[in-house]
């Protein structure tokens, strides 16, 4: 069945890995995809996994970029008109203490993670919003949004913080009927040990120099990892469930309770302060209303997309 026939789907970081295993689920679903993509020779093999796929576009885009992103957002809608689901995957990961960590160290892997998402969030969420059929943000964080590591701190930092500003994000836009959505997978074979690759120049000083022995080294776990195209299908899955929390991989079930014990067992005994009560009472309705107004929403079936896009 095309639950999206008629949907546009703008993706960040489509061309290889996650980004484009929920590229090919969506177009698979009936979606038109707005395939963003840095490198051409992902590109190109993207373009061939999608080659049975009528509606696609892709768009060179840098995250970082403002101006590269309305201009990205601009084409797309010449293209097929509107946007209706937007796909933060963009991302970039080091690995090494953190405390040694330079400020470039910090400025890249924030400006990628975080900074993409939120320069995605100004730039095509009002478009979304200004065509009233409703929509769907998905933001790809990481199972390091919930789970620390020592070995991976500045990465862990940006999809801690893109767990926040999501899970806050599916509150207010519940209002404006678009729904909103963590995608937590674990372990994936993507070609994230590469990302290095396209660090800019003037973010160029690094505490973890790239060396071909621990590039091979990251790969190796890398490829025990899923399939990137089972966890795409799997985070359309979540989506077109509204779930609020997309998870992809089992056997965190003991970690996170054990988390979540020892935050619960932090907590002060003591009564709480009346002239409080109230003013959290407030808040906690209103929270409440938010999470029912935003598991009730689903993507509504729009008009087929008539015009098939240049792969080219």
């Amino acid at each position: 069945m095309k639950e999206l026939e008629g949907k546009v789907a703008f993706i960040t970081g489509a061309s290889s890995g996650i980004g484009l295993g929920i590229s090919k689920a969506l177009s698979d679903a009936g979606a038109a995809i707005v395939l963003g993509y840095r490198q051409e020779r992902r590109l190109a093999e993207a373009l061939e996994a999608l080659a049975a796929a009528p509606n696609i576009h892709p768009v060179r885009l840098d995250v970082t970029d403002r101006a590269g992103f309305q201009r990205a957002a601009d084409e797309a809608e010449a293209r097929f008109g509107k946007v209706h689901i937007l796909v933060n995957c963009a991302g970039v990961n080091l690995f090494g203490p953190m405390d040694l960590a330079t400020h470039d160290d910090w400025d890249w892997v924030m400006g990628v993670n975080l900074g993409g998402a939120i320069n995605s969030l100004v730039t095509v969420l009002p478009r979304i919003k200004a065509h009233g059929e409703g929509g769907y943000v998905v933001n790809v964080a990481s199972m390091a949004s919930f789970l620390p590591g020592a070995e991976a701190g500045i990465y862990t930092t940006s999809k801690f913080a893109l767990r926040g500003l999501t899970e806050c994000l599916r509150l207010t836009l519940a209002a404006h009927g678009i729904g909103v959505s963590l995608a937590c997978p674990a372990l994936t074979r993507t070609n994230i040990h590469e990302s290095g690759h396209g660090r800019p120049a003037a973010l160029a000083e690094t505490a973890y120099p790239d060396t071909q022995a621990g590039t091979d080294r990251v790969r190796a776990i890398l490829d025990l990892g899923a399939d990137p195209f089972d966890v795409g299908a799997r985070i359309v899955e979540g989506m077109l469930a509204s779930e609020p929390y997309i998870f992809t991989h089992a056997g965190f079930h003991d970690e996170l309770r054990a988390d979540f014990e020892e935050i619960l067992a932090a907590m002060p005994k003591s009564p709480p302060d009346p002239r409080h009560v109230a003013i959290e009472a407030a808040r906690l309705e209103r929270k409440a209303a938010g999470k029912r107004q935003a598991g009730a929403i689903h993507l509504a079936p729009a008009e087929p997309i008539l015009r098939t896009a240049s792969k080219s």
